[in-house]
C-alpha cells in the first residue's frame, strides 16, 4: 500500500514473504519449457544469423515472431562520404545472411541508395533514403515504416542493427523487433 512517506520498499505486512514465494511459483510455471527439437532449432537459426543464442531469444520473445530481416543504417554499413562500395569487413559479415535474412538498408544523403545497390550486388536486398536528423518523430515513422513495407515485410520481424542513439530511435518508431549495435553484429567474435 503506497501513501505520503512510503519510500516504496517491500510491504512490511504479514505474509509478505509467503507472497513472494507464491507470486515467483506461479510466474515460473507460466513461462513455457521448450522441447529440446525446438531449442535446437532456434540455436541453428540464431547461428544462421550469426547473432549469438540468448540475442536472438530475446528479440523473439519480445517481438514474438522470428527474425526475418536486418534494417543496417549507412553508419552501421560504414558508409562514407564518396564511397558506396561497403569494406571488406562490413561486406564479409552480409554475404551468408543471404537466403537467411533480408538485408534492408536506410543510406544517408548524398550517397543514393540505387548507386548503393549497384556497387554491393548480392550484398543488400533493398536500399532507401534513411530518416534526415532533422524530420519529425511521424516523418521518421513513416520512412522507416515504408522501408520495410516496401518489401512486404512485418516490422515485428525486422531488427534495426544501428551505430548512434539517433538510428537507435528508429526502432520504436517503426515498431521494430528490437536493435542490435553496428559494433556487437560485425565484431569477429559474434559469429558462431
Amino acid at each position: 500500500m503506497s501513501h505520503i512517506g512510503h519510500n516504496g520498499g517491500p510491504t512490511l505486512e504479514p505474509g509478505y514473504g509467503f507472497r513472494k514465494v507464491a507470486w515467483t511459483k506461479a510466474r515460473k510455471s507460466l513461462l513455457k519449457t521448450l522441447p529440446i527439437e525446438i531449442l535446437r532449432v532456434r540455436v541453428a537459426r540464431a547461428e544462421r544469423l550469426g547473432i549469438d543464442y540468448k540475442t536472438y531469444a530475446s528479440i523473439r520473445a519480445a517481438s514474438g515472431h522470428d527474425v526475418i530481416a536486418f534494417l543496417f543504417s549507412g553508419n552501421a554499413l560504414q558508409m562514407a562520404p564518396g564511397r558506396v562500395a561497403l569494406p571488406p569487413s562490413v561486406s564479409d559479415r552480409l554475404a551468408p545472411l543471404d537466403g537467411a535474412a533480408e538485408r534492408l538498408a536506410a543510406i544517408y544523403a548524398p550517397a543514393h541508395p540505387g548507386a548503393v545497390m549497384a556497387a554491393n550486388a548480392g550484398l543488400l536486398d533493398h536500399a532507401a533514403p534513411a530518416p534526415r536528423f532533422t524530420e519529425s518523430w511521424s516523418a521518421m515513422r513513416d520512412r522507416i515504416a515504408g522501408l520495410v513495407r516496401a518489401r512486404g515485410l512485418p516490422a515485428d520481424g525486422v531488427v534495426l542493427v544501428s551505430a548512434t542513439a539517433v538510428e537507435r530511435e528508429w526502432c520504436a518508431a517503426g515498431k521494430l523487433a528490437g536493435v542490435i549495435e553496428a559494433e556487437r553484429f560485425f565484431a569477429e567474435g559474434q559469429r558462431f
